[in-house]
């Protein structure tokens, strides 16, 4: 993909500068409003690896499992019992996985640099979950497309990232400090995939998107 000359959600080439830091410059597509830097600024996969080493996230640390719940509380009143999901970019220390399985759901994991199983990707799902993944993927569109394909009729798709936020200069967002950092939501980037899919989406809280499969 070239990113220099598209978006790397939508693949529109209405592109242009958005903001700059002491790291980067930040564009912008003018159709489905995301920010994202260019494929020069992308550590290399050793690196950006290094870094997702240090995550300490895990099932005993209550205050994760808690933010994980932003999203899994609400996603699971549009979940039968039983439901078969598939939870993309688990990380290290796989937390939400665990979580659903106790609440009684039939969860797999996937992970490109700690669970790297592709025929998690030979089977359909009841819901997906990526949490905190979305802004580190370098085609973000192609995956999130992939994603969706794996849905079944009725699926649920539950997304969280920080959306860019509206009261503060872009340059100033703590979010963009993190170098394995990407690519930047709004609300309009997702009701942009909403619509291109043809689905419902829902935000139940700040950074959660829930998408729904019609």
């Amino acid at each position: 993909m070239k990113i220099k000359n598209c978006c790397p959600l939508c693949l529109g080439d209405k592109i242009s500068f958005f903001s700059k830091d002491q790291n980067r410059d930040y564009y912008q597509c003018s159709d489905c409003k995301l920010v994202f830097v260019l494929s020069e600024n992308f550590l290399s996969a050793k690196d950006e690896k290094a870094k997702y080493d240090h995550h300490q996230n895990s099932i005993e640390n209550s205050g994760y499992c808690q933010f994980l719940d932003r999203l899994l509380i609400p996603m699971q009143s549009y979940l039968k019992d039983g439901a078969k999901g598939l939870d993309f970019g688990s990380g290290p220390g796989p937390t939400l996985s665990i979580i659903m399985n106790k609440r009684g759901y039939d969860i797999s994991i996937y992970d490109y640099f700690y669970e790297n199983n592709p025929k998690v990707f030979e089977s359909q799902y009841d819901f997906i979950t990526s949490t905190e993944v979305i802004e580190h993927l370098h085609d973000v569109g192609g995956e999130l497309d992939r994603l969706w394909q794996h849905l079944g009729k009725g699926g649920v798709l539950g997304l969280m990232s920080a959306f860019i936020p509206k009261n503060q200069q872009f340059d100033k967002w703590y979010y963009i400090r993190d170098l394995t950092h990407v690519r930047f939501f709004s609300r309009e980037s997702f009701r942009w995939l909403a619509k291109n899919w043809d689905a419902d989406v829902v935000f139940p809280q700040d950074g959660v998107a829930i998408f729904l499969k019609r």
